[in-house]
């Protein structure tokens, strides 16, 4: 990746859930928005995809103004439609509609110029797991300070 294409990771999403399958979307994005992402700023924190008539839609991903966008800045907390094929977007609905199942973005990155989102579709975890989790990585690190 070139310098200046930012990869925006969404730590969260993989702290809350467990990340059942994964996939490439493209995300409709204007040319203000697109100068503003590659600026950085852009949180993925509260972000989750919602499939609606047929059509996947990703809301809640902020993307700050473009300083220089001026009047052809849009609303910095829109509706973002995701890029899919239609079996896709299908087998995400079918298998998003079951209980306990969210789809959330994983990573935003850019590919040959264009913008790329990958999601996940994902179960929450309850918070015995994330215990669990942290106290396994506190074990790891005691067992790498004891071997050195």
């Amino acid at each position: 990746m070139k310098a200046g294409q930012p990869a925006i990771d969404n730590r969260r999403a993989r702290y809350e859930y467990h990340i059942l399958e994964s996939l490439e979307a493209g995300i409709v994005l204007t040319g203000t928005e697109i100068k503003s992402i590659r600026a950085g700023g852009v949180s993925l924190g509260q972000a989750y995809a919602r499939v609606r008539d047929g059509e996947a839609w990703l809301l809640g991903m902020h993307v700050p103004q473009y300083k220089q966008g001026s009047f052809s800045n849009v609303d910095p907390d829109r509706p973002r439609k995701l890029l899919l094929r239609r079996e896709q977007i299908q087998n995400l609905g079918s298998k998003a509609a079951e209980k306990g199942l969210t789809i959330v973005p994983l990573r935003l990155y850019f590919t040959r110029g264009k913008a790329k989102i990958e999601i996940g579709l994902a179960r929450g975890k309850k918070l015995w797991d994330k215990r669990e989790r942290a106290a396994r990585r506190d074990v790891e690190r005691e067992i790498g300070r004891h071997a050195r």
